[in-house]
């Protein structure tokens, strides 16, 4: 079930209502302390769509428009796209981490140095492509998780908050939300 920055935030997508800032169309994630199945079904289903609508949001856009900045200071489309395939790489790892170890304290990266390596200047098509697998793979692991698999959880060294991967879930489904709507309020603004 795709967000979008018209809708308003409701038991599986709690967001601030924050939508007029424009580093957060969709408002802000906020994460509750437990969730349903039902809830953690649609948060799979909202990452397990990330890829198509992602790949839609750029569709026919030119090179000039891939390079042009979501908001003034903030990072071009091209670099949503490959923040995107990296930030979820990491969100994948933490879940293997969180089932393999107890309570492990995850490594955390700097996600706008990330956003300047050189590979970040490609097609962001190799970033869509790595996305599709990827998210094949994140899904089919969510999707079998048990109920005591998904409080099993991490810690993060940056805020030493504990994270179970049920908030991870509905973390990452708004975090796929987010970016797109970073593309799909541009393409608005700018009537592409």
């Amino acid at each position: 079930q795709p967000t979008t920055n018209s809708q308003k935030p409701t038991a599986n997508n709690r967001m601030s209502t924050t939508a007029t800032d424009p580093r957060y169309p969709i408002g802000k994630y906020l994460a509750k302390e437990s969730y349903s199945s039902e809830e953690v079904i649609t948060f799979i289903q909202r990452i397990a769509s990330t890829p198509v609508r992602m790949e839609q949001a750029i569709q026919g856009l030119s090179i000039t428009q891939l390079d042009t900045p979501y908001r003034e200071g903030g990072w071009t489309i091209r670099q949503v796209v490959h923040h995107v395939a990296d930030s979820h790489m990491n969100a994948y790892i933490r879940v293997k981490w969180a089932l393999t170890e107890s309570s492990p304290t995850i490594k955390a990266y700097d996600e706008k140095a990330w956003a300047e390596t050189p590979e970040n200047s490609a097609d962001p098509a190799l970033s869509i492509s790595l996305i599709k697998s990827l998210h094949a793979k994140w899904v089919a692991l969510l999707t079998n998780l048990s109920p005591t698999d998904l409080k099993k959880d991490f810690v993060h060294p940056a805020t030493n908050r504990i994270a179970n991967l049920a908030q991870m879930t509905g973390m990452y489904a708004w975090h796929g939300d987010h970016h797109i709507a970073h593309i799909t309020t541009l393409r608005e603004r700018m009537n592409w």
